[in-house]
């Protein structure tokens, strides 16, 4: 068997090979990135209030739409008809955004399901690539959970929250957890709000791959029922078990068995001035989450219509799954 400094070396070498492939590759998709379509500032809402209720959901999503129609304008004079025809989408008079920002790639959050009357709340954070770029991927399986959770019929809503600037899956960034570091206090500001928007609902966050780092490290500060981690690349830190996360939540995770995430080092490397690899697997038996049946499907296959893991998630998030500690 080789010895621990053997395997950190080996370690160490993967990850810098795939640091600097990925410094390579950048440059060659930089052209194709949503941060080069200008947007306007979007118009200065503030966070949700408590006791808001529809009035302000309403005046909210109007909003919302007004910018997202300016931003699309923008785009159209700038020569931009795709990101024109993605934003004339998102545009249309039944989505509902509780914020909209076009600029660097974009920052929404959107409501899938009526929110006022929600008794169960499913807060989705999302993995590297997600941008208005890819947002319809994102959108898509947010609409997916809203419609197996029951919909408006039993009370329930998604928020898709893409607060923060996602890394690329094909760069240096998304071997650190620095993203997620930033994007971890705006989580748990979101969320706190959402809380006393609707304080009666079960609130859930269900966070995939890269998202899955930024709601760990947001965990000491979420008060929800569950923290859902799937695809997962790690959880930011070399914790031993699920207590280090300082959650009063119930803490669950799942992977795919075809999912390429498994192939990725759970470790994490000083090298230079930052530190490579997301560190502990969450679904590894001793970190003592409690496991959900997650299929056969790959890396984007989580909340696919009809799915193991989809079904297995809205169990989670209506209070229905069985909280046995493995699968």
């Amino acid at each position: 068997m080789a010895s621990r400094p053997n395997v950190v070396r080996r370690l160490r070498r993967g990850l810098l090979a795939a640091a600097v492939a990925a410094c390579v590759a950048v440059p060659l998709a930089g052209a194709a990135r949503p941060t080069a379509v200008p947007a306007p500032a979007p118009a200065a809402l503030g966070p949700l209030t408590a006791g808001g209720g529809q009035a302000e959901l309403t005046q909210r999503y109007t909003a919302n739409r007004a910018d997202i129609l300016a931003a699309q304008r923008l785009a159209t004079r700038y020569g931009d008809p795709q990101r024109a025809t993605e934003l004339a989408e998102l545009a249309r008079t039944d989505r509902q955004f509780l914020s909209f920002d076009g600029r660097d790639g974009g920052r929404t959050v959107e409501v899938f399901g009526d929110l006022a009357t929600a008794r169960t709340v499913a807060v989705y954070v999302p993995g590297s690539d997600t941008n208005l770029g890819t947002y319809d991927r994102f959108a898509t399986g947010a609409q997916a959970l809203e419609q197996q959770l029951g919909g408006d019929a039993a009370h329930a809503a998604v928020v898709a929250w893409l607060g923060y600037a996602t890394p690329d899956t094909v760069s240096p960034v998304v071997l650190t957890d620095g993203r997620a570091d930033r994007a971890a206090p705006q989580l748990q500001d979101f969320v706190r709000r959402l809380a006393a928007f609707v304080p009666e609902a079960r609130t859930s966050v269900i966070c995939h791959s890269y998202g899955s780092t930024v709601c760990a490290r947001a965990a000491a500060g979420l008060d929800v029922a569950d923290i859902v981690l799937y695809g997962s690349p790690g959880v930011g830190s070399d914790l031993p078990n699920v207590s280090g996360l300082h959650t009063k939540a119930t803490v669950w995770a799942g992977r795919a068995s075809g999912d390429w995430i498994a192939g990725v080092p759970h470790v994490r490397v000083p090298i230079l001035f930052t530190t490579l690899g997301l560190g502990t697997d969450p679904v590894t038996p001793g970190f003592g989450a409690h496991l959900f049946a997650a299929g056969t499907g790959g890396h984007s296959d989580y909340l696919k219509p009809g799915s193991v893991p989809l079904r297995s998630i809205a169990a989670i998030v209506s209070g229905a799954a069985d909280r046995a500690p493995s699968i």
